[in-house]
């Protein structure tokens, strides 16, 4: 699975442009965030439909990069990501970006990038 980082400017509207874009497309979004790390903003998505989404980005003009998500599914109760971010830093592991895929009472997923992917999979596959 990946996550696209859709590169923005620092504007209004910019996340309606991102999120509409792929409304037309017909692409489902799993997961979303924002970052104001670094010189530009970033929509952060992960989608069902990696192909769709890189071709819709593409299609309206937006400047992206991919990272590879590894999911941990997690139980709704309190104390679960810590124990899924410790077991990544007792691996030797960075967690490079995180965010939480699901609701409140259903199980979650927790979205991760990383330092190194395939050592994150085995870890949580």
């Amino acid at each position: 699975m990946k996550q696209f980082n859709v590169f923005v400017e620092d504007r209004v509207g910019e996340l309606a442009r991102v999120t509409e874009g792929l409304a037309q497309n017909a692409i489902n979004i799993r997961g979303l965030a924002t970052d104001r790390h670094g010189p530009r903003p970033a929509v952060k998505v992960v989608t069902d439909d990696e192909a769709s989404t890189r071709k819709a980005l593409k299609k309206a003009g937006f400047e992206f990069e991919e990272s590879e998500v590894v999911l941990v599914d997690l139980i709704d109760r309190p104390g679960e990501i810590a124990k899924a971010s410790r077991r990544m830093a007792k691996a030797g592991l960075n967690i490079d970006s995180v965010f939480i895929i699901g609701k409140q009472n259903t199980p979650a997923s927790m979205a991760i990038v990383a330092s190194d992917p395939v050592k994150a999979k085995m870890l949580f596959g």
